[in-house]
């Protein structure tokens, strides 16, 4: 998940060409460094308006965590210091994060381990847990009470690899994905890039993890599950070409509840289960998208017609591979997944003209109607030359759908570090700040009354629980509904 790239700001200005563009009430706007002119007209439009979010982060004397005022964190884990309840230390490098609500106010955290081999702290291969010994990442569940309070730790996933990000399913259990496409050879006894289920309350559900195969073989990053249809999205985080955008469709009979990802993937054809399918995009006009970095201005909306994958397990190319540029609409860096508000929403980091994309962004957030068969941009963050800049933020990656309205996205790349909101009507804030190193924040999710939302940095290795007033948020933004724009 990390990358170098910097970060931007978020602005709003009128639809005159300004820097940004708010659209139909949403967190649909252009980000970026703003010139004179597009500074000024922004001014204009925000005389007597307070800003979005929670007021400005304040210096932690502790040197971990900045915050609004009114806000306060604990840590939950921590790399090499905390201890399993095996033994072991806590693993490194924290990433993708699901909350699950418990009974008797016990909730669990399935924690990613995004560890390629060489972190201090791995996942330790414990007996009945462990896909492949040569492999040294996975998951842990961490049990936390009410207040965020750590109660134990425990490994649920062991001998994966890289697992990055995931999501959560409308049965409750976690989706933990490979970000890689590692081939057996070596210290690896398996071929690596799949999902695996994980349950966050039954144990015995975790013992001999299955790769649920007919999900493909790529550098999966995360995914997002429809609670009506149980389509699974997924997006893949790969460059040499560009990723994908998937969708899984399951078999005709397939009743979605916890455990029936796992017996199908063991039925007989269940490696090629159901159909996996990449995105291809097509403007108003009927022309192809190459590339999701075409897209330039909030709003932009895309027809999606889904394209079936030939060979889902990569067995000899890789699943990218398999399509020509007039086939698919690939992506740099797409990253993050959460669904929400009736559809899936899903990141692209960064595109830059050097690596093939069409144009140059810092981030991009698009959100897939499954009704209408569209995406549309709901922000665009534009290159900053600066990204040293408090005010500045780019790079989004992890991504969660907020109860108070909005997203809030997870910075990963140069300069500072910041979790970053994004209100419904279009202006970003940050609502934390990395005080320690410029280590990316990963895995935001809030807990199920909407009172704590937990985080990681993943270096050196925090699960951190964030508290304060939520519902006391300013969004007094002028909100006049525009059109959308489809391109």
């Amino acid at each position: 998940m990390t990358s170098p790239i910097s970060r931007r700001n978020l602005l709003r200005s009128g639809a005159a060409g300004g820097l940004g563009i708010a659209i139909i009430g949403s967190i649909e706007a252009i980000a970026g460094p703003a010139s004179a002119q597009t500074a000024q007209a922004a001014g204009a439009l925000q005389a007597g308006l307070k800003a979005a979010g929670y007021g400005p982060v304040l210096p932690d004397p502790a040197g971990l965590l900045a915050l609004p005022r009114g806000f306060s964190y604990k840590i939950v884990a921590q790399a090499g210091k905390t201890l399993l309840e095996s033994g072991e230390p806590t693993p490194s490098d924290a990433d993708g994060t699901g909350f699950f609500q418990g009974r008797h106010g016990v909730s669990v955290l399935v924690n990613n381990h995004e560890i390629g081999g060489g972190e201090p702290y791995p996942v330790p291969n414990l007996p009945g847990l462990t896909y492949d010994p040569g492999a040294h990442g996975g998951t842990t569940n961490i049990e936390v009470d009410r207040r965020g309070n750590r109660i134990r730790e425990y490994v649920s996933v062991a001998g994966t690899h890289n697992n990055c990000a995931g999501g959560i399913t409308p049965w409750d259990t976690w989706l933990t994905c490979e970000e890689t496409e590692q081939r057996a050879g070596g210290a690896f006894q398996k071929n690596h890039g799949y999902v695996f289920e994980v349950d966050p309350f039954d144990r015995d559900a975790n013992l001999d993890p299955v790769p649920l195969k007919f999900l493909g073989r790529f550098s999966h990053e995360a995914v997002a599950v429809d609670p009506h249809t149980s389509a699974i999205y997924e997006t893949e985080d790969a460059s040499g070409p560009h990723g994908l955008y998937f969708r899984w469709t399951p078999p005709r009979h397939f009743r979605a509840r916890k455990g029936a990802l796992r017996e199908l993937a063991l039925s007989q054809g269940g490696a090629t289960a159901g159909t996996l399918e990449a995105m291809s995009c097509f403007s108003r006009d009927g022309k192809h998208v190459a590339n999701l970095s075409e897209a330039t201005q909030p709003g932009t909306r895309y027809q999606v017609r889904w394209v079936a994958v030939p060979d889902r397990d990569a067995t000899t190319v890789s699943v990218r591979k398999q399509f020509t540029d007039d086939q698919v609409t690939r992506a740099r860096k797409l990253e993050g997944a959460w669904w929400g508000d009736g559809g899936a929403y899903f990141v692209s980091s960064y595109a830059r003209t050097s690596d093939g994309s069409v144009k140059e962004h810092d981030g991009q957030v698009w959100f897939y109607d499954p009704r209408s068969e569209t995406i549309t941009l709901k922000t665009i963050f534009v290159v900053n030359p600066d990204p040293t800049k408090d005010t500045n933020y780019d790079g989004p990656d992890n991504i969660t759908v907020s109860p108070y309205g909005g997203v809030i996205l997870a910075e990963d790349g140069e300069g500072l570090s910041h979790l970053v909101g994004v209100s419904q009507k279009g202006e970003a804030y940050a609502l934390a700040r990395n005080e320690l190193n410029d280590s990316e924040f990963t895995g935001p999710t809030f807990s199920g009354d909407g009172k704590i939302l937990f985080a990681n940095i993943q270096t050196p290795g925090y699960v951190l629980a964030i508290t304060g007033p939520w519902n006391k948020q300013n969004n007094n933004q002028n909100n006049d509904d525009q059109g959308d724009d489809e391109q």
